[in-house]
């Protein structure tokens, strides 16, 4: 065989050879199904945690879009002012070019469905007058619905002499968007410590396989084969630990998505709302096997680079 051949047939020799050490370590695995299974499954369970807090967040920010975007602004009208001024307004600021609806809720509307759901119906008829306000409740253009815009129309309201009491019906997804903020950050630590518990997991099942192996090893060694020669089978069961750990995980939280769809679905029907629980996407899955595999190989060249330098023929 000329030079030339020998060069091009290399790389087909050298991925032969990794094709090799791949379906050899994975055979090793199957031989001892238990305590790999067992294995996988621990780091499964250890990175399904927080993928599936990942995607439980992911679902409320969607939910807590969708309540931003349908924010209100509760104008209180000062009790002096008369149903037909309540109607006037209304109709002035239907003109406003940052209010898409308003709806006028007259005090005596308001009163008698304050009693029919308070429940003190016979102590409200005690009452010589309503005490309750007119109410204009104003839904903003959907360009207007973010904290910040809606914040600058209830101000501008708040100036308005008929005004009494101006609410925006905002303040408590803020408050939710900034504990779902803190709740993210904690995701992310808890990912990390989670990444170093595999790395671990990983790292001490390898350093039993090299300790189980150690003659083997030495053997090899005394004929003359290289540390990255023996290295290259263990970094491939590092590799098959993480990538059928982050399948196990996928599929906890795939399958604990599907239990809990149908009793969300059901609450929020409740509310009359459409809400569906939205289940992995493909980026998150990607992310998860990808992180899954290197922490499998990182863990594995720890364990090989610490131990096996220490094992040489005696």
């Amino acid at each position: 065989m000329s030079l030339k051949s020998r060069l091009f047939s290399l790389p087909g020799i050298w991925l032969q050879r990794h094709a090799q050490v791949a379906l050899s370590s994975l055979g090793r695995l199957f031989s001892n199904r238990f305590s790999s299974l067992m294995t996988c499954a621990v780091i499964g369970i250890a990175l399904a945690l927080p993928v599936g807090l990942h995607v439980m967040l992911s679902n409320l920010d969607t939910i807590s879009g969708g309540w931003e975007s349908g924010a209100s602004i509760s104008l209180f009208l000062d009790q002096n002012i008369t149903n037909d001024k309540a109607r006037s307004l209304a109709e002035t600021l239907r003109q406003h070019t940052r209010i898409e609806t308003v709806e006028l809720i007259n005090r005596e509307t308001a009163l008698e469905e304050f009693q029919r759901l308070s429940g003190y119906a016979d102590a409200l008829q005690a009452l010589d007058s309503n005490p309750l306000p007119n109410l204009l409740v104003i839904q903003p253009k959907v360009e207007y619905t973010t904290a910040e815009t809606a914040e600058k129309l209830a101000q501008e309201l708040r100036l308005l002499p008929e005004a009494d009491i101006v609410q925006l019906d905002l303040q408590w997804v803020r408050r939710l968007q900034a504990i779902t903020v803190i709740a993210q950050r904690a995701v992310v630590v808890l990912a990390a410590l989670l990444s170093m518990a595999v790395l671990l997991i990983v790292g001490n099942t390898i350093r039993l396989e090299i300790q189980n192996r150690r003659t083997e090893i030495e053997i090899t060694k005394l004929i003359g084969a290289t540390n990255a020669f023996i290295r290259r089978p263990f970094l491939y069961t590092g590799f098959w630990y993480g990538l059928f750990g982050g399948l196990i995980a996928w599929f906890l939280v795939a399958l604990s998505l599907i239990l809990l769809s149908g009793p969300i679905a059901r609450l929020a029907q409740l509310y009359q709302s459409s809400f569906d629980l939205s289940s992995l996407d493909p980026i998150t899955v990607l992310v998860l096997l990808s992180g899954s595999t290197l922490l499998g190989l990182a863990g594995s060249w720890l364990a090989v680079g610490r131990h096996l330098s220490a094992i040489e023929p005696s």
